[in-house]
């Protein structure tokens, strides 16, 4: 599912990622933030979130599965499947440590087993990940990979700048909710 480009929450996930990665974190590359807010925008819907999957059609939502599923030499294995699948792991472990880092977490400590996802750092496999997409560089990847490469070496700030745009729509969501509240007359909590 795909969101049109004049689409209002495009838009708004492109400002919020703009003034934060250029005002706050000081990440000035608009490649770099146009990536960013089209992946918010793109996840946006679940199934995006949750694209990849595993040889027997299974939705992979466990890191560690994901990289063995980027095994150019495994059974679904290719150098252009690898690509991809990385790229859904930088993607897929950028959003959620900017997004969602109590979920991420919490799920370490949930187990009562480990998980090959236990084993990873979210943030090494996605920077590790964006790397290798960035050596893809030659043929149709030639001008995506110089902004593959600025996602891994900038990933710690794009993490940041993430968590600083949910800050903004957790004020919105607030906002929102008691605007409603006035408006239908409801008890003001203060």
């Amino acid at each position: 599912m795909e969101i049109g480009r004049g689409h209002p929450l495009r838009r708004l996930f492109g400002e919020l990622v703009e003034r934060h990665f250029f005002q706050d974190v000081q990440v000035r590359d608009p490649r770099v933030a146009g990536y960013v807010s089209n992946l918010l925008t793109d996840f946006a819907h679940a199934d995006n979130l949750y694209r990849l999957r595993d040889a027997q059609g299974r939705r992979l939502d466990d890191v560690g599965e994901m990289l063995l599923e980027s095994d150019p030499l495994g059974p679904e294995g290719s150098f252009d499947r690898e690509r991809a699948v990385r790229k859904q792991v930088g993607d897929f472990t950028l959003f959620m440590t900017g997004l969602f880092p109590e979920f991420v977490a919490a799920r370490r400590s949930r187990r009562a087993f480990p998980r090959l996802d236990l084993l990873l750092d979210y943030v090494k496999a996605g920077k590790e990940s964006y790397f290798i997409v960035s050596s893809f560089d030659q043929f149709e990847y030639q001008q995506e990979a110089p902004v593959f490469r600025r996602l891994s070496d900038m990933f710690e700030l794009c993490v940041y700048g993430l968590n600083l745009v949910k800050q903004d729509l957790e004020r919105f969501q607030r906002d929102y909710y008691q605007r409603l509240e006035r408006t239908l007359g409801a008890p003001d909590p203060a």
